[in-house]
């Protein structure tokens, strides 16, 4: 079974420390690998991960806010040979033979909230970045944004393909941005101090578990070919000529992933996040007495938690309410002030700091909780036995 992983790249907000980068998030799937945000720095921390870097053929932008995007430029030159060659125009041959090239030939698709366009064509025009590979934008337009145009008088760089997709909003939402036949992706708008964006990952239906006892004598019976083994294992019905008609096993879901951008409420995506394997959501902010040293003396939980919905963040009670709500199998917690250290597997500390994280979001989630660090590996299983 093909596996489907999350690495975090960078789990800081705002500002990085020595044990946290700006956000990024690859998960590698079915042989590729699609980035979620792309903080500064980014590179440097694939460099150290398990992710090999021209595996991306996929980026996807929560929001423009720097911690968010300002890795972007910078990553796109290190993937398509930002120091040599140039792409002649948009009839290169390679985009006409899509299918028969490597990932790294493939055009870079990235896509993103208004401005997402002009800010990596401008990055890459005022710094004379000649890339060998081409990419294309596509922005997901919520219903106050102009639905046509680009929001930049600069023309497309020279490897940019102008055919980017200004995705409108439909009944409130972004469905299908993505699919192909093993998976698909949608969004969904989430409430922060910027227009920001939640991402949703649906693997395909897979094959039901094959009993082959169940099916070898009949097939030996009817005397049929055992090919018709691979029909069954597929879900799919078979009729015999003598009118006998085997029903393979019914098709078990695929596996759901919600990744959020920073969020004080992201009750907009609730109708098309309800019980995923996987939901990451932030967790700016935490008041951790006689545990964290930095706590204000006159703070208590509710007056943080007014503070970071001010700023359009989360608490971790307000991520366990929500994968609560949505029935979240686990609960990953991300993008933590740069006061909570991300070195806890290897320091008592800043153990007991993420531990009381945790705890605070299990007042409101009985499920798996995690919190996240940089360079962390977490597998998604499946959430039926195999």
């Amino acid at each position: 079974m093909a596996a489907i992983d999350l690495v975090f790249l960078g789990t800081a907000s705002a500002q990085p420390s020595s044990t946290r980068n700006h956000s990024a998030l690859a998960v590698r799937l079915h042989g590729d690998v699609w980035l979620f945000d792309c903080g500064e720095a980014t590179q440097h921390q694939l460099q150290k991960s398990v992710v090999k870097m021209g595996k991306i053929n996929k980026i996807f932008i929560t929001h423009t806010h720097g911690d968010h995007i300002f890795g972007l430029g910078p990553l796109m030159a290190s993937l398509a040979n930002g120091a040599g060659g140039i792409v002649d125009d948009v009839e290169d041959p390679r985009v006409q033979n899509q299918e028969k090239l490597p990932v790294s030939k493939l055009p870079i698709e990235i896509y993103g909230p208004l401005g997402t366009r002009a800010y990596v064509r401008a990055s890459l025009t005022f710094t004379y970045s000649n890339l060998a590979r081409q990419y294309v934008v596509h922005e997901l337009r919520f219903p106050g944004d102009p639905q046509d145009g680009d929001g930049i008088s600069l023309p497309c760089h020279t490897s940019e393909i102008p055919s980017g997709r200004n995705i409108p909003q439909i009944d409130g939402i972004w469905k299908d941005i993505f699919r192909d036949d093993t998976v698909s992706v949608s969004a969904a708008p989430i409430l922060h101090s910027v227009p920001c964006i939640g991402y949703v990952i649906s693997e395909a239906p897979i094959p039901g578990k094959m009993d082959p006892k169940k099916y070898i004598p009949e097939i030996k019976r009817t005397k049929v070919p055992m090919s018709v083994m691979s029909r069954l294992q597929q879900g799919d019905s078979v009729e015999f000529p003598d009118g006998t008609v085997l029903h393979g096993p019914p098709r078990r879901p695929g596996r759901k992933i919600v990744i959020l951008g920073d969020t004080y409420d992201p009750s907009p995506i609730s109708s098309i996040a309800t019980s995923p394997d996987v939901l990451v959501h932030e967790a700016t902010n935490a008041h951790l007495p006689h545990v964290d040293p930095s706590t204000k003396s006159d703070d208590t939980f509710e007056s943080v938690q007014v503070r970071a919905r001010s700023r359009g963040h989360s608490t971790p009670q307000l991520a366990g309410a929500f994968a609560t709500r949505i029935g979240a199998r686990k609960l990953i917690l991300n993008h933590f002030s740069s006061r909570y250290p991300g070195n806890d597997d290897v320091d008592g500390d800043a153990s007991k700091v993420m531990q009381a994280i945790a705890g605070l979001a299990k007042e409101y989630y009985d499920g798996e909780i995690v919190c996240a660090r940089d360079l962390m590996t977490i597998q998604i299983k499946r959430s039926t036995a195999e």
